[in-house]
């Protein structure tokens, strides 16, 4: 298993960096060395054993990205207990219902995580943070890292640990080395009712092998990114994981100085850096959010030597990839959808599309790294993806995944379905940053009946939600959306706003919710400006 080789891989060099932050200027620094990261993650297992957590325990994880989450990970890992990721980036509420759900017997946490005086709380705000005392919603706290005042005791503090608390034990602490829950992972849904996914083992170390497959780390060569999904496989196959730099222009900056032999941002994260101008070494990947032609091609430019959009959700990672090239061969013939490339190894894919593969339908997947299960319910080797698609033919004759955007996204225009995502890549010109169609409700008025209802109640406008580039001039992009929007034919938007699309979670995806409540305002305003101008 992949998470077995890492301390191996630690051990037998101890002395080699393991972990890079960004330095001032755009340098780096030594966040771990790779005998003080095995050093770390054995502290680890001895304070939860300290504690007295056993094999099916729920663990809850607290810790922003980097050595010391990735410590907490190994350990866990090594004790066969059950982590659920608690994002401190998720907000109290959140937070709250989340450890409602699956409440753990101790949850770690870092100083600006528990964010409860003084200090600590003023280092939350720094980092964005926006959590609740941990102690009033966890049975044990214990902290990792650097401590505060007002923080709970240190994990490995012998001290400072206080009795076990009497917390069901969930999980499979018996049966084979690869079984058990290994990772609960929590997605969309409303504050009262998260939905938490359930990776086992088996399914994450089939996740980490497909992505060491995929990007194939090069030994002693840095490698940039932030996620479990970039660190176990870089330092299992000996490389060295350089995170990014939050601020744009530290990140660019951060690129020329260590010129990694692979680069993995979100596509916000990458195109902000290019903003900035930032260059580009080796093989970019970008993934976690919608990754357009246009990017890809701008990564190229900016150096890089090949760049690879991946398509992965929670359920599983990753899916699909696709590199610039045929994205950009794919965009350039016409076809609607945004292609996500060809099913990685072991993943099976097929639509519940009535006319078969080749019409569209809901996305469904299989394969070895799928969730077993989400929390509550029954497992199932299907992943309904929520995600509309058709499958069609690759260069190599292979299938291969083209979006048509969210089923809960369809825009109602009369009596038409408009599917987003089959059309929003069309936008993507030269000059445009981002771009989403959205439905606002239908103005009524004039076509109310005579009981006084609306009779287009249900019904939307579609909207064209369009982010310039920075520095792009507004009429010639107007111009240059003037071809696509006519090829959109019955799907042309109704209207074409030139806005910045809000975004959500810490991947930057556009908050589609957000970006019609906008639209519909500014919509408002314009058609306010022009009945004053009427009446002058």
């Amino acid at each position: 298993m992949i998470l077995d080789r890492v301390p191996a891989v630690l051990r037998a060099a101890p002395e080699r960096p393991a972990v890079l932050t960004a330095g001032p200027r755009g340098g780096t620094r030594i966040a771990a060395r790779r005998g003080d990261l095995a050093d770390l993650a054995d502290a680890c297992v001895a304070g939860l054993r300290r504690r007295g957590l056993r094999p099916g325990d729920t663990l809850g994880v607290a810790v922003r990205p980097g050595p010391r989450a990735l410590a907490v990970l190994l350990a866990a890992h090594r004790l066969r207990l059950r982590v659920a990721v608690l994002d401190p980036f998720a907000g109290p509420e959140v937070l709250r219902a989340r450890l409602a759900l699956v409440p753990p017997a101790l949850v770690v946490a870092d100083a600006a995580a528990q964010a409860v005086a003084g200090p600590a709380r003023r280092l939350a705000r720094r980092a964005g943070l926006a959590l609740p005392p941990l102690g009033d919603l966890a049975p044990v706290v214990a902290t990792v890292g650097r401590r505060l005042p007002g923080c709970a005791p240190a994990l490995d503090d012998p001290d400072g640990t206080p009795p076990r608390a009497e917390v069901p034990t969930r999980g499979n602490p018996g049966g084979d080395a690869r079984d058990g829950d290994a990772v609960i992972v929590f997605t969309s849904g409303t504050t009262t009712r998260p939905r938490a996914v359930v990776h086992d083992r088996a399914s994450l170390d089939a996740a980490l092998t497909a992505v060491t497959d995929l990007v194939d780390p090069t030994p002693g060569r840095p490698v940039l990114g932030g996620t479990l999904f970039v660190l176990a496989p870089a330092l299992a196959r000996g490389a060295t994981v350089a995170l990014p730099a939050r601020r744009p222009t530290a990140l660019a900056a951060q690129l020329a100085r260590l010129e990694p032999a692979d680069t993995y941002l979100t596509p916000p994260a990458l195109r902000a850096a290019l903003d900035r101008g930032a260059r580009l070494t080796g093989r970019g990947w970008a993934g976690s959010a919608p990754v357009p032609a246009a990017l890809m091609r701008r990564a190229r430019r900016a150096g890089a030597r090949t760049v690879t959009g991946v398509y992965a959700l929670t359920e599983m990672f990753p899916v699909a990839a696709v590199e610039e090239a045929e994205k950009t061969a794919f965009e350039d013939s016409g076809t609607p959808g945004d292609l996500v490339g060809a099913p990685l190894p072991g993943v099976t894919v097929w639509t519940d599309a009535g006319g078969g593969d080749a019409g569209g339908g809901e996305l469904l997947l299989s394969g070895p790294a799928g969730r077993v299960r989400c929390l509550g319910e029954r497992p199932d080797p299907v992943i309904r993806t929520g995600d509309r698609a058709r499958l069609d033919t690759g260069p190599d004759g292979g299938p291969r995944v083209v979006l048509e955007g969210r089923l809960k996204d369809m825009v109602l225009r009369g009596a038409e379905n408009i599917y987003p995502g089959l059309h929003e890549p069309a936008l993507h010109v030269p000059g445009v940053e981002v771009a989403v169609l959205v439905g606002v409700p239908a103005a009524g008025g004039a076509g109310a009946g005579p009981g006084g209802g609306d009779d287009r109640a249900g019904e939307e406008r579609l909207v064209a939600l369009v982010e310039p580039s920075r520095g792009a001039d507004p009429a010639r992009l107007r111009a240059a959306l003037r071809a696509p929007l006519a090829g959109m034919a019955g799907a042309r938007p109704d209207a074409v706003v030139l806005a910045a699309v809000p975004r959500s979670g810490r991947s930057g995806k556009p908050d589609r919710a957000a970006a019609s409540r906008l639209a519909a305002e500014l919509l408002e305003r314009r058609n306010r400006r022009r009945t004053e101008g009427n009446r002058r």
